[in-house]
């Protein structure tokens, strides 16, 4: 999940992150962008939290995060990025990302656990909301389908996915397939059997048991990875 997550963050390398949280969410996403290069900063108000996450981070502090002041003593104000990663206290959410913005911090994600805190936390002034459960679950269904291997998808709908090669693509270079044409997919990039991965082309001619890495609207993905006409 953490890695789901990371990747939607635009970070520049070496900036400045405080995680404010150290439960499972926000453990995993302030691991992962010590492994991606950044220099990160723990809050949480469990000391066993902290403690447990004080040598894996580049500091730990156990502090109140809905108190202003304390949040200035501690530098939150000159982090570039901020991550509410909460638990299930709205509230203590809500106050945080209020203390975030009243120090202006320039961009602040909060994960959100229901509509209305997401809402809520928009009109407050988070940059970005996350919904890690609903979209993990998004995930997870798409992939039981079978018809995609991985995927990312964006907030309009937009996604990134690895795919089996659909069998109406089968022996055709893409400019005989016309798959942007006829799905309104791009095919940015094939994976074959023990071989390179290659930029795809109108000249490159896909062959059954291909990978394909292909852009578009998730409903158009799901349509093309499942068809079978032989065009």
């Amino acid at each position: 999940m953490a890695r789901l997550f990371t990747e939607q963050f635009a970070f520049s390398a070496g900036d400045s992150v405080v995680v404010i949280g150290l439960g499972r969410f926000g453990s995993s996403v302030a691991q992962s962008l010590i492994r991606l290069g950044h220099d990160v900063m723990g809050i949480d108000k469990d000391a066993e939290l902290v403690q447990r996450w004080s040598n894996a981070l580049t500091c730990a502090v156990q502090a109140d995060s809905t108190d202003v002041n304390v949040m200035r003593q501690l530098g939150v104000a000159d982090f570039s990025h901020a991550i509410v990663g909460i638990g299930t206290d709205m509230s203590s959410s809500l106050m945080t990302l209020m203390t975030l913005t009243e120090l202006e911090i320039k961009d602040i994600w909060v994960k959100a656990f229901t509509a209305e805190h997401g809402q809520i936390a928009q009109r407050i002034g988070a940059h970005h909301v996350v919904y890690p459960e609903a979209d993990m679950g998004a995930r997870v269904a798409h992939l039981i389908t079978g018809r995609m291997i991985d995927f990312i998808e964006f907030d309009d709908g937009f996604a990134i996915a690895r795919i089996h090669a659909p069998a109406s693509t089968h022996n055709k270079t893409l400019l005989v397939s016309r798959v942007r044409e006829h799905f309104g997919v791009t095919v940015v990039g094939i994976k074959r059997a023990n071989e390179e991965f290659e930029h795809a082309t109108a000249t490159t001619l896909i062959q059954p048991g291909d990978l394909l890495v292909v852009s578009g609207l998730t409903s158009k993905i799901e349509h093309f990875a499942g068809s079978t006409e032989k065009r």
